[in-house]
C-alpha cells in the first residue's frame, strides 16, 4: 500500500499507477479478511474506533482534565444506542451526564486559570441546558433533536477543553530547526472545482507536517493544482507542482524542502520521526491522529524513503467495509495531520478531473513559525 501514496518522482506513470492502486486496494482487502489469529488484527483497538473528526480532534488535545473528558466520552458513547434506538438507555445516559456535570462543576472550574473561569462558567451553564435538551429528546424519542443537543453539548465541552491547552508541550528535535512548524492548530479553506472543504490542521501532534502544509497554503502553493490521483474509497492526492520537481523548491536553498515522517502515539512526549510502527515494533499502537475518518489529511512520501515528503498530501476516503477504522494499513506508515470538518459532501464528488482552485488560511496564522 505504501506504493500508492508517493511523490510523483518515484511513481510509475498512467497504467502503472493504476495497477499499483488496485494492488494496494487488494492488499488492504486481504489483510482485512485474515482470520482473527493473524498479526494484522492484533492492531484492532478495543471498542469501536472513533470516526467523527470533531471527536478525534477533541481527543488529540494535549490536556488532562479527567472530569471534563469523562463527560465528553459518555456523551460520545451514545452513538451505538442511538443507532439501535435504545431510547431508555439514551435517557439514562443523558441523566447520568447531567448528574456528573452538576457534581463535578466546581472541580472542573477550579482546574482552569482564574482568567478563564468566568468564560468556562458560561460554557458549563450552557452545557446544563444542552444536557437537559438531550434528556428531553431521549424521553420523546426524537432523533434529530437528540443529535442537535449532543452536537451542542460536545461543542461546549470542546471549547472548554481548548482553553486548557498551555504552552507547546514538547521540544522538536534540533535537526529540524530549519523547517517551519505549527505550534497549535490552524483552519484552512480548500476551495475546489466542486465546492469548499474546511479542514482543521493539528500542530500539537504533527508540528512539522502541519507547519509545512500551512506554510505552503500561505504561499499560495496549492492554488490551481490538480488532483494527481483519485481512487474510490481510498485516497485523493494533490500537491504535485508543475515542472520537474516533486515538491516545494525552497527559494533560499534552491532545493526541494523535505519533511520527515512524523507520528505521535499516546504516552510519548513527542512524535517519532522517520520510523514506522513496524520499525519500532509497535504492532498494537494507534496514533493520536489516526486515519479513522473520511477526509483525514495525510502527508505523502515515496516508497524509497520516509523523509522525502515535501508538498504532496492526500485526503483519505474512508470506506468502512474496505478500510475499517483502526485496521487500514496506513496508520503508522504515513503522517496524519488534520481532518476535514466541513464539506464531506463535496469530498464525495471529487475525482481526478478536479483540483484545488485556492487554499486559504482562515485561523491559526499566529501558530506558524518559519523555523525554530
Amino acid at each position: 500500500m505504501d506504493q500508492t501514496l508517493q511523490p510523483r518522482g518515484s511513481r510509475g506513470s498512467g497504467s502503472g499507477r493504476a495497477r499499483q492502486g488496485l494492488l494496494g486496494l487488494l492488499l488492504a482487502l486481504v489483510f482485512c479478511l485474515l482470520p482473527a489469529a493473524a498479526p494484522a488484527l492484533a492492531a484492532l483497538p478495543r471498542g469501536n474506533a472513533v470516526t467523527d473528526p470533531a471527536a478525534l480532534l477533541r481527543n488529540a488535545l494535549p490536556i488532562d482534565q479527567r472530569d471534563l473528558q469523562d463527560l465528553q466520552h459518555r456523551i460520545e458513547d451514545t452513538s451505538d444506542d442511538l443507532r439501535a434506538k435504545r431510547w431508555s438507555s439514551l435517557a439514562n445516559a443523558a441523566r447520568r451526564s447531567q448528574s456528573l456535570a452538576t457534581a463535578r462543576r466546581q472541580g472542573i472550574l477550579a482546574s482552569f486559570p482564574a482568567a478563564d473561569q468566568a468564560r468556562v462558567g458560561q460554557l458549563l451553564d450552557g452545557l446544563d441546558d444542552q444536557l437537559q435538551a438531550l434528556s428531553s429528546a431521549a424521553e420523546a424519542q426524537q432523533r434529530e433533536a437528540f443529535l442537535e443537543a449532543r452536537r451542542s453539548a460536545l461543542s461546549s465541552i470542546g471549547t472548554a477543553e481548548a482553553l486548557l491547552v498551555g504552552p507547546f508541550p514538547y521540544a522538536i528535535p534540533t535537526e529540524f530547526d530549519a523547517l517551519p512548524r505549527l505550534l497549535g492548530r490552524a483552519t484552512v479553506l480548500l476551495r475546489t472545482t466542486k465546492g469548499d472543504l474546511t479542514a482543521v490542521v493539528d500542530g500539537y501532534n504533527a508540528p512539522l507536517t502541519a507547519g509545512a502544509f500551512v506554510d505552503l497554503v500561505k504561499r499560495g502553493f496549492y492554488d490551481n493544482l490538480p488532483f494527481v490521483r483519485a481512487e474510490d474509497f481510498y485516497v485523493l492526492q494533490t500537491g504535485d507542482p508543475k515542472g520537474d520537481a516533486d515538491g516545494y523548491v525552497d527559494p533560499k536553498t534552491k532545493s526541494v524542502r523535505r519533511v520527515p515522517l512524523e507520528i505521535r502515539v499516546p504516552g510519548k512526549e513527542g512524535p517519532f520521526y522517520n520510523e514506522t510502527f513496524e520499525d519500532l515494533g509497535l504492532f498494537k499502537a494507534e496514533p493520536i491522529l489516526p486515519f479513522n475518518a473520511k477526509g483525514t489529511l495525510g502527508w505523502a512520501h515515496s516508497d524509497d524513503a520516509l523523509n522525502d515528503g515535501s508538498s504532496q498530501f492526500f485526503l483519505f476516503l474512508s470506506e468502512p467495509e474496505l478500510t475499517p477504522a483502526g485496521l487500514n494499513l496506513i496508520d503508522g506508515r504515513y503522517a496524519a495531520f488534520g481532518y476535514v470538518v466541513e464539506g464531506l459532501d463535496v469530498l464525495n464528488e471529487l475525482t481526478a478531473e478536479d483540483g484545488i482552485v485556492s487554499a486559504k488560511l482562515l485561523e491559526g496564522a499566529e501558530n506558524l513559525q518559519e523555523h525554530a
